[in-house]
């Protein structure tokens, strides 16, 4: 029995409208769903199918068809994905199942052949989209992912005409786009949560913050510093410091003021919880924010190992004690002012004795010996 007909599109339902269903389900999960279903009724179709693969894979990555019989489409997905013929299309090209299968051996692909007569809907029309690293588009032999979208009748339906190809062929410079973007964001994505987890392993909490100080994302660790609301605060504003001169700075790296050389570092003193080193430093998204606009707050607990020895510092580089406790000091994530205060100097004793280390040890800038000292630690 034929499937009854698709329902007329709603009013106003025009390529503009069906362009921008395809552009918004680059975002929705699973994507494109409601592009699919508009597109099979733009095409007087029973179904519209959409595969994302990398070439030689035996199962696709993403396969979606809207209304779809779901016995059909894990049957397709499980067996019949790696045995379809109807593949390695010329990119960007219209093709027509009943006329591509018409040049292979009629004896081929018995199996695929069969199922298809007994579901019926064998009417496709079909554009395969073939992508390199890049995006861009290669060879189908040579692609590192392709994409292809059917759209299905059921045999009793009439077959596409010319007019029908003509109004596919619209869709695929918009579905290269597409499908490219979509990739991107899957990729960013995978890095996203990859960054995360290399910045919690390395014992590092990582906070990221828009514009208005709203929390965009955290990794564990920094939930767990987070939670415990010691100097450091999850507020309804994003986040919050006690300390006014840290949260000056935060706050003035998002409102886009141009950061000192070197970029900050600050120490969260937290007599319960244990210290933390704060390291913001600046996303550039000059496109979105006109320069401004995101932050990525680095949190570390100091370590005694992450600050070398007195005694061998002050043997390396030739130093005093006193030269050697403040280089210690420095290292172990305080600022000048802070380092002065935790060893009961006054500032302008502590800037004499970091004069004196630069000059010792040949280092111009307070984030040259930081690292210095991190290198004769490894």
């Amino acid at each position: 029995m034929a499937p009854p007909p698709s329902p007329p599109l709603p009013p106003g339902h025009d390529l503009s409208a069906l362009l921008a269903r395809l552009y918004r389900g680059i975002g929705e999960d699973p994507p494109w769903q409601d592009f699919l279903a508009d597109l099979a009724r733009w095409m007087g179709a029973a179904y519209a199918t959409l595969i994302i693969t990398a070439p030689g894979r035996h199962r696709p990555a993403t396969f979606v068809t809207p209304g779809a019989n779901p016995a059909f489409s894990a049957a397709y997905a499980e067996q019949l994905f790696a045995d379809d013929p109807f593949r390695g299309l010329p990119d960007g090209a219209v093709v027509s199942y009943a006329e591509f299968m018409a040049g292979l051996p009629s004896g081929s692909y018995p199996d695929y052949r069969r199922a298809m007569a007994e579901v019926g809907f064998d009417v496709v029309l079909g554009v395969d989209l073939h992508f390199g690293g890049s995006g861009l588009r290669v060879r189908a032999d040579d692609g590192r992912y392709e994409a292809r979208l059917r759209v299905s009748r059921h045999r009793r339906q009439p077959d596409f005409s010319a007019g029908d190809r003509a109004q596919l062929a619209l869709l695929v410079p918009h579905l290269r786009i597409a499908v490219g973007l979509y990739e991107r964001l899957q990729f960013a994505g995978a890095q996203h949560g990859l960054f995360h987890s290399a910045a919690q392993g390395l014992g590092i909490a990582l906070v990221v913050l828009d514009r208005n100080r709203r929390i965009v994302s955290c990794n564990a660790l920094a939930e767990q510093i987070l939670a415990e609301d010691e100097s450091l605060h999850r507020s309804a504003e994003g986040i919050r410091f006690d300390e006014p001169e840290h949260q000056r700075v935060v706050n003035g790296m998002l409102a886009g003021a141009v950061p000192p050389t070197p970029l900050p570092r600050f120490r969260v003193e937290r007599p319960v919880h244990g210290d933390l080193v704060v390291t913001p430093r600046p996303l550039d998204l000059r496109a979105i924010h006109a320069g401004t606009g995101a932050l990525a707050l680095f949190l570390s607990r100091p370590e005694p190992a992450a600050s070398a020895d007195q005694e061998a510092i002050r043997t390396l580089l030739g130093l005093t004690a006193a030269e050697a406790r403040l280089a210690v000091a420095l290292g172990g994530g305080h600022n000048l002012v802070s380092a002065a205060a935790a060893l009961g100097i006054a500032h302008n004793t502590a800037k004499v004795q970091l004069r004196a280390i630069f000059a010792k040890t040949g280092v111009r800038r307070q984030a040259q010996l930081v690292a210095l000292l991190a290198s004769l630690n490894g």
